[in-house]
């Protein structure tokens, strides 16, 4: 939310009305001191800056999403097992990835940001009309955890999408949570679903 800047002013002998009203963020003030002469109305600038003693925490919390939104995040890489692409009807198919937090530092309005990325949930769209979110990332067999059953073949578009939050701190300040998330979809994967077929052995 916005707020109008508190504002003095000073009127000169031709009696002109100071307005100056400057938009700031909340917890910020500025201070506009007007001099109103025969036919001159000169403003003197300021800008808007934290109060004095406010933690500035407060002031820079919503830029700090949009810097959040602005970091590279590692790409999402959707594993299926089994691999090559192929699986088989009413065989349990395993999905997994591997995602790991990560710390940086951005400078927002002027301050430090540390930012501490985690990736939090998982949603994994197995290209039949099915959807699950998860808060673990899989695991590569034989551990098996995210795992999906077929029961009709076809070629089914598969994809993942990680979604990502972020707590952050400003000058070595206690950390707080990022007012929101960012996702990062994987591409898609098209998996094949076969028929098993059966072999005769001598």
């Amino acid at each position: 939310m916005d707020y109008l800047a508190t504002t003095a002013c000073t009127t000169g002998f031709n009696g002109l009305t100071c307005f100056a009203p400057t938009p700031c963020a909340e917890d910020e003030f500025t201070m506009v001191t007007h001099f109103a002469y025969a036919l001159t109305d000169m403003t003197l600038p300021s800008n808007c800056t934290p109060t004095p003693g406010q933690d500035p925490t407060a002031v820079i919390n919503a830029a700090v999403y949009q810097a959040f939104r602005d970091v590279p995040l590692p790409q999402t890489v959707l594993q299926i097992q089994p691999p090559d692409g192929t699986t088989l009807v009413n065989l349990e198919t395993n999905f997994f990835t591997t995602t790991e937090p990560f710390t940086t530092t951005v400078t927002v309005l002027g301050y430090t940001v540390e930012l501490d990325i985690t990736p939090t949930t998982y949603t994994w769209d197995f290209g039949d009309g099915t959807t699950t979110t998860t808060t673990s990332p899989g695991a590569p067999y034989p551990d098996l955890d995210i795992t999906h059953v077929y029961t009709r073949t076809g070629t089914y578009p598969t994809t993942l999408t990680t979604t990502w939050s972020a707590d952050f701190r400003v000058d070595g300040r206690d950390w707080q949570r990022v007012q929101g998330t960012v996702d990062m979809p994987s591409p898609t994967l098209d998996l094949q679903v076969r028929e098993a077929t059966p072999v005769l052995t001598g």
